[in-house]
């Protein structure tokens, strides 16, 4: 074990609903041992902070901001961010291992989705080439729950794919509501959700459903379905039912949208001029839909990642325990590894936590499995409502509010004080 006994936390890449309370299971865990652990940092947003010697002194914050990180939902505790570091970039590599010298760190928990494992396998290996005494572990966090592998063996689901599944669930329900009752006006109302590449986010519609009485249908990026297949089944169902609800992910193909990319190479959506949803409904409506009035519109954009109002209560726990078997994993275990979770098996939903191998589970990619895609690929198995109904939970979360509005965590902006030259991180470098 390292002598230097300071601890950095850092997060990256999009936030979740439940992200810090993956913080807090940390911070509290590391508490426990103070033989252990001595300060607890906090990379300000995420690597780039740590490039920048920008850390957050969490030992110096209050007890009762801690607690409340449990229902603060998306990053503002202590930030995070999308710098990605490449294996060419060797002097943010050798800025990182210098300033976790400088300020005597020994332990470095990153949480994020596969880019961030990847980032946390690089860091480790690096402080081992270097001689730095550093644990560094994983904790699993995407909304997009394509972390790990198809067979669910390196981890079931990630923290955070809950809570979006809930959001889904409910919204779906509410927009039903709305287009039974404006059905002769607005009969088609097409919502997009997230999902650049993976459907678990869409195909969390159907939890709203389950029975398949509303007439829905779900549009992932596998479905391999165009433009005219959506027209067609739209206004078959319209034939049928008088309306039809869409969902479509953000990564269903309806060609060029002029879209913008972030560092990691990704689409960036929300930052784009046009949406997927904006076309569809422009398409339905100019080709012609068979019925009366028009198909409408919407997109839910960060909010499914940034409301707790629709936070799954199983999701808050899970985040909660990810977190402190990180720290387990790190007194036990040591470096290079992922805190991760594993479903049992039988009809009772419970979970495991376990490590994985930061190298097995850096940059991994899961995909929806082919047999969850219903035949007429606009729709989902049983078998995916198994798997994610006991996800969203049985209730509400309960936020605490004053005068009306949410109490969020606030951390004090207490920096460490810096001991080395300013450093800008090499892809901001003209």
């Amino acid at each position: 074990m390292p002598s230097n006994k300071n601890v950095v936390i850092a997060q990256s890449g999009g936030p979740s609903p439940v992200i810090n309370n993956s913080l807090r299971g940390i911070i509290e865990t590391c508490k426990m041992f103070p033989d252990k652990f001595d300060k607890i940092y906090g990379g300000f947003h995420g690597i780039e902070g740590i490039l920048k010697e920008e850390l957050i002194d969490i030992s110096a914050q209050d007890e009762e901001e801690i607690s409340l990180l449990r229902t603060t939902p998306a990053a503002g505790s202590i930030g995070t961010c999308r710098y990605k570091l490449k294996a060419s970039q060797h002097e943010d590599f050798k800025r990182v291992i210098e300033v976790f010298k400088a300020h005597k760190i020994g332990y470095f928990f990153y949480i994020g989705g596969n880019d961030s494992m990847d980032t946390a396998n690089k860091v480790a290996n690096m402080a081992l080439e270097e001689g730095l005494e550093l644990v560094g572990v994983g904790v699993s966090k995407t909304i997009d729950n394509d972390v790990g592998d198809s067979e669910f063996k390196l981890i079931d689901h990630t923290p955070g794919y809950g809570s979006v599944a809930r959001y889904w669930a409910n919204i779906v329900q509410n927009i039903n509501e709305e287009n039974m009752g404006s059905s002769p006006a607005d009969p088609v109302i097409v919502l997009q959700a997230m999902g650049r590449k993976i459907g678990y986010i869409p195909a969390a519609a159907r939890l709203a459903d389950v029975k398949r009485e509303i007439p829905l249908q779900i549009y992932l990026p596998e479905s391999g379905l165009g433009l005219s297949e959506l027209t067609d089944n739209v206004n078959d169902e319209l034939n049928r039912s008088g309306r039809v609800i869409v969902v479509a992910s953000e990564g269903f193909d309806v060609g060029s949208l002029g879209e913008l990319k972030d560092s990691f190479g990704h689409t960036t959506f929300s930052a784009s001029m046009f949406t997927a949803q904006q076309v569809i409904v422009n398409h339905l409506n100019k080709s012609g839909i068979k019925a009366r009035g028009a198909a409408r519109g919407q997109v839910s954009g960060t909010d499914q990642r940034d409301t707790m109002i629709y936070a799954s209560v199983i999701d808050l726990d899970e985040a909660y325990k990810i977190g402190q078997n990180a720290v387990t994993i790190a007194v036990e275990n040591g470096s290079g590894f992922m805190s991760t979770l594993l479903r049992r098996p039988g009809i009772i939903y419970n979970v495991d936590y376990d490590k994985v191998s930061l190298e097995k589970v850096a940059n991994s990619e899961r995909e929806f499995p082919k047999e969850w895609i219903s035949k007429n690929r606009i729709d989902v198995s049983d078998e995916f409502i198994k798997y994610a109904r006991p996800l969203i939970g049985e209730d509400w979360v309960s936020v605490p509010l004053i005068n009306g509005l949410q109490r969020f965590a606030r951390f004090k902006k207490i920096f460490v004080d810096k001991k080395l030259p300013v450093y800008t991180p090499q892809a901001f470098k003209k």
